[in-house]
Protein backbone atom coordinates (compact mmCIF):
# COMPACT_ATOMS: atom_id res chain seq x y z
CA UNK A 1 0.00 0.00 0.00
CA UNK A 2 2.49 2.64 -0.96
CA UNK A 3 5.16 3.97 1.98
CA UNK A 4 2.11 3.01 4.75
CA UNK A 5 1.13 -0.10 6.22
CA UNK A 6 -2.41 -1.41 6.80
CA UNK A 7 -0.58 -2.53 10.17
CA UNK A 8 0.76 0.30 11.37
CA UNK A 9 -2.71 1.97 10.41
CA UNK A 10 -4.35 -0.57 12.75
CA UNK A 11 -1.86 -0.06 15.46
CA UNK A 12 -2.48 3.20 15.57
CA UNK A 13 -6.59 2.75 15.09
CA UNK A 14 -6.77 0.65 18.15
CA UNK A 15 -4.40 2.36 20.22
CA UNK A 16 -5.90 5.48 19.24
CA UNK A 17 -9.65 3.73 20.48
CA UNK A 18 -8.25 2.35 23.59
CA UNK A 19 -7.04 5.58 24.67
CA UNK A 20 -10.22 7.02 23.98
CA UNK A 21 -12.02 4.46 26.21
CA UNK A 22 -10.10 5.74 28.74
CA UNK A 23 -10.33 8.69 28.56
CA UNK A 24 -14.24 8.57 27.69
CA UNK A 25 -14.45 7.74 31.71
CA UNK A 26 -13.14 10.77 32.56
CA UNK A 27 -13.25 13.72 29.97
CA UNK A 28 -15.94 12.04 27.50
CA UNK A 29 -15.71 15.21 25.12
CA UNK A 30 -11.69 14.75 25.00
CA UNK A 31 -12.48 11.54 23.90
CA UNK A 32 -14.51 12.44 21.06
CA UNK A 33 -11.15 15.22 19.86
CA UNK A 34 -8.71 12.39 20.15
CA UNK A 35 -11.38 10.37 17.95
CA UNK A 36 -11.52 12.91 15.40
CA UNK A 37 -7.55 13.80 15.97
CA UNK A 38 -6.76 10.18 15.19
CA UNK A 39 -9.19 9.76 11.77
CA UNK A 40 -7.40 12.72 10.77
CA UNK A 41 -3.82 11.59 11.23
CA UNK A 42 -5.50 7.78 9.54
CA UNK A 43 -6.64 10.04 6.19
CA UNK A 44 -3.65 12.00 6.05
CA UNK A 45 -1.68 8.83 5.96
CA UNK A 46 -3.57 7.05 3.72
CA UNK A 47 -3.51 10.56 1.49
CA UNK A 48 0.27 10.16 0.95
CA UNK A 49 -0.31 6.47 0.37
CA UNK A 50 -2.80 7.30 -2.40
CA UNK A 51 -0.55 9.58 -4.47
CA UNK A 52 0.89 7.17 -6.93
CA UNK A 53 -1.85 5.47 -7.85
CA UNK A 54 -3.84 9.17 -8.22
CA UNK A 55 -0.93 9.53 -10.91
CA UNK A 56 -1.57 6.12 -12.74
CA UNK A 57 -5.50 6.98 -13.31
CA UNK A 58 -4.37 10.27 -14.35
CA UNK A 59 -2.03 8.16 -16.76
CA UNK A 60 -4.86 5.63 -17.85
CA UNK A 61 -7.73 8.49 -18.20
CA UNK A 62 -5.18 10.75 -20.50
CA UNK A 63 -4.37 7.76 -22.43
CA UNK A 64 -7.93 6.75 -22.97
CA UNK A 65 -8.40 10.22 -24.53
CA UNK A 66 -11.09 11.07 -21.32
CA UNK A 67 -11.14 14.59 -20.15
CA UNK A 68 -9.47 15.46 -17.30
CA UNK A 69 -12.51 17.26 -15.87
CA UNK A 70 -14.36 13.89 -15.96
CA UNK A 71 -10.60 13.18 -13.48
CA UNK A 72 -11.44 16.16 -11.35
CA UNK A 73 -14.94 14.95 -10.73
CA UNK A 74 -13.83 11.75 -9.88
CA UNK A 75 -12.13 13.26 -7.51
CA UNK A 76 -13.91 15.27 -5.82
CA UNK A 77 -16.60 12.74 -5.89
CA UNK A 78 -14.51 10.37 -3.90
CA UNK A 79 -13.40 13.33 -1.47
CA UNK A 80 -16.73 14.53 -0.46
CA UNK A 81 -17.89 10.49 -0.17
CA UNK A 82 -14.95 9.91 2.45
CA UNK A 83 -15.74 13.18 4.16
CA UNK A 84 -19.40 12.71 4.80
CA UNK A 85 -18.70 9.47 5.62
CA UNK A 86 -16.17 10.49 8.60
CA UNK A 87 -18.31 13.18 9.60
CA UNK A 88 -21.11 11.46 9.82
CA UNK A 89 -19.11 8.35 11.99
CA UNK A 90 -18.22 11.55 14.37
CA UNK A 91 -21.92 12.85 14.84
CA UNK A 92 -22.67 8.88 15.76
CA UNK A 93 -19.70 8.81 18.15
CA UNK A 94 -20.89 12.08 19.79
CA UNK A 95 -24.87 10.49 19.90
CA UNK A 96 -25.98 12.10 17.02
CA UNK A 97 -27.42 9.77 14.93
CA UNK A 98 -29.96 11.80 13.62
CA UNK A 99 -27.33 14.22 12.34
CA UNK A 100 -25.14 11.81 11.10
CA UNK A 101 -27.70 10.72 8.93
CA UNK A 102 -28.31 14.20 7.57
CA UNK A 103 -24.64 14.81 6.94
CA UNK A 104 -24.54 12.11 5.01
CA UNK A 105 -27.57 12.60 2.93
CA UNK A 106 -26.07 15.71 2.29
CA UNK A 107 -22.83 14.23 0.88
CA UNK A 108 -24.87 12.03 -1.53
CA UNK A 109 -26.79 14.73 -2.82
CA UNK A 110 -23.56 16.78 -3.20
CA UNK A 111 -22.24 14.23 -5.01
CA UNK A 112 -25.40 13.42 -7.30
CA UNK A 113 -25.08 17.60 -7.89
CA UNK A 114 -21.59 16.70 -9.21
CA UNK A 115 -22.28 14.06 -11.34
CA UNK A 116 -25.09 15.74 -13.15
CA UNK A 117 -22.84 17.74 -15.87
CA UNK A 118 -21.27 14.00 -16.72
CA UNK A 119 -24.74 12.58 -16.72
CA UNK A 120 -25.91 15.23 -18.75
CA UNK A 121 -22.63 14.56 -21.58
CA UNK A 122 -23.44 11.24 -21.75
CA UNK A 123 -27.37 11.71 -22.73
CA UNK A 124 -26.23 13.97 -25.19
CA UNK A 125 -23.47 11.52 -26.47
CA UNK A 126 -26.02 9.01 -26.33
CA UNK A 127 -28.50 10.93 -28.57
CA UNK A 128 -26.09 11.51 -31.05
CA UNK A 129 -25.76 8.13 -31.45
CA UNK A 130 -29.15 7.47 -31.91
CA UNK A 131 -29.35 9.77 -34.65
Amino acid sequence: MGTVSIAAIAVFGLLAAMLAVILHQYKPEYAMLLSAAAGCGILLLLLSALTPALEQLRTVMGKAGLSMAYFKILLKGLGICYLAQFAGDLCRDAGQTSLAGKVELAGKISVALLALPVALDMMDWIFSLVK
